[in-house]
């Protein structure tokens, strides 16, 4: 298609795909050959393979970020989300992260919101449960579980205690394999910085509807999983199905319960509801119909792939789609990119055709499974595997020195263990101190992370909100982000405001 000037790339996501697809493009086009806007909510593009590590306290979360100004510096940023898209019209409408929302013009699409934790109407999920897909998510988990063992070793009421030490995960899949072992094995580790706490006073559960973990390797691989984190004392239930969380109950379709102090949530993912609120062309699950060749199905200028596209998977039977893994997601977005540039110049474009490689796992510091090209590997190998591939997969030189240089350091000092939970919150301490002597500071009496302190910092905030109302000159900067609510019974997560309200800190293409 003629454009008559240099053409206007608008990217819809700043993911593996968004990211990988925008850097190659900044790489290989000329100067005045095209122009790239990235929409993004975050200001980073989340290595997700490592999150657990970095929940672990392994690596750096920082380091499992790749920040997108400094990597995309010859591309437009826009920090927010695409609410729609009319690509008859050529036009996007963009909310930013501050101010009112906007339209946006563009010549090319290429849309890869990715996509989103897929939840199921259970009762007091969405108030007990966190997801594993971000950056925030895994600092929270980490604060969490260290925080709990604080917490367990001061109580002196059995039931309390049980509950802080009891962690609930919610799907058996590499996401929810991977944050359940390393966490274990963080607190595992913690344990002897506990005198009145043993690794046997905590229990792990890992509750997986289907009759096995692990689907993306063999079932013998699986089993072996399994076992592992069995020896570990972690309780596997498969075949098993969570009916209700309301107030930290936990229900199972077994008829078991107990009650969990920490949930997470790792049983799958959707696609990103923005696709519809679009007028290109969806399957029956909700992913954007592709082509071979990263194509929006039947729609010129329209270019998709990762989680949120059904790409045909050219290596299996007809019908068959690219399974959501950031192996693809990667390969997908070099295909993308050259045939965009490609197409730009009139050349020949070609279909994207991977085997799946296989898959690798941590299990926690020196364990892991792994299934290569057939080959299968457990143990120190594995994990070893693990590291390996996904260092060489991780963008930019700078980043992974940096992974490698904590990786370096852990083999001479052990885990920080400590939790920053009260990040969450810096007013907290101000706020107590500033009271008014005859009305006790909100929340002064409770333990942090409690219900109680939960409602008495919602009750100070209230009073806060009043006297800004009641003087405006003393508001707060309409730049000051919005509290991050925070579950009943658990400390307030220290995850930034700006992340935890966008729809893109799901786990994305």
């Amino acid at each position: 298609m003629g454009y008559g000037q240099a053409p206007h790339i608008l990217i819809v996501g700043g993911g593996y795909v968004g990211m990988y697809t925008a850097l190659r493009l900044q790489r290989k086009l000329d100067g005045d050959e095209a122009t790239i806007t990235v929409v993004e909510p975050n200001s980073y593009m989340t290595y997700q393979p490592f999150l657990p590590e970095a929940a672990a306290g392994n690596l750096e979360p920082r380091h499992v970020v790749v920040p997108l100004r400094k990597v995309l510096k010859g591309c437009r940023i826009i920090s927010g989300h695409v609410v729609t898209v009319s690509h008859e019209r050529r036009t996007a409408s963009v909310q930013p992260l501050l101010g009112d929302p906007f339209d946006l013009k563009y010549d090319i699409l290429v849309i890869c919101p990715g996509s989103v934790a897929r939840t199921l109407p259970i009762p007091g999920l969405a108030e007990q449960g966190i997801g594993f897909k971000s950056a925030a998510e895994a600092i929270y988990l980490r604060n969490q579980v260290i925080s709990r063992l604080d917490a367990a070793a001061s109580a002196t009421d059995a039931a309390v205690r049980r509950r802080a030490l009891t962690f609930l995960f919610i799907g058996g899949g590499y996401a929810g394999i991977e944050a359940l072992a390393e966490l274990e094995d963080m607190a595992r580790d913690a344990c002897s910085y506990y005198p009145d706490l043993a690794p046997a006073d905590m229990r792990w559960v890992l509750v997986e509807a289907t009759g096995r973990i692990l689907p993306e390797v063999s079932p013998a691989m699986g089993l072996y999983t399994v076992k592992q984190l069995e020896h570990r004392g972690i309780q596997v239930k498969l075949n098993t199905r969570v009916e209700s969380l309301l107030d930290g109950n936990a229900v199972l379709d077994d008829g078991e319960r107990f009650e969990a102090g920490t949930v997470v949530w790792t049983a799958g993912v959707k696609p990103n509801p923005v696709l519809a609120r679009t007028d290109l062309p969806l399957d029956d699950r909700g992913r954007l119909r592709a082509t071979a060749f990263l194509q929006v199905d039947g729609v010129a200028d329209a270019w998709t792939a990762g989680d949120c596209a059904a790409v045909p998977d050219l290596t299996k039977g007809e019908g068959a789609t690219t399974g959501p893994s950031a192996q693809h997601a990667v390969r997908q977005a070099r295909r993308l990119a050259e045939n965009l540039l490609a197409e730009l110049r009139h050349e020949p474009i070609r279909p994207y055709e991977h085997s799946y490689a296989g898959s690798v796992a941590s299990l926690g510091l020196h364990k892991g499974v792994a299934e290569i090209y057939g080959v299968r590997l457990r143990g120190w190998p594995a994990w070893l595997m693990h590291r390996s591939y996904h260092l060489s997969r991780v963008p930019t030189l700078n980043r992974k020195a940096r992974v490698v240089a904590d990786w370096t350091l852990a083999l001479f000092f052990r885990r920080e263990i400590v939790s920053l939970g009260s990040f969450a919150d810096p007013r907290a301490e101000f706020r107590r101190v500033a009271a008014p002597a005859s009305a006790p500071a909100a929340g002064i009496h409770a333990a942090p992370g409690t219900p109680a302190a939960i409602d008495a910092a919602d009750a100070a905030d209230a009073a806060d909100a009043t006297t800004e109302k009641a003087a405006p000159a003393a508001s707060t900067s309409p730049e000051t982000p919005a509290a991050v609510p925070t579950p009943p019974g658990t400390p307030a997560p220290a995850i930034p405001a700006a992340e935890a309200n966008s729809q893109a800190a799901q786990h994305r293409s």
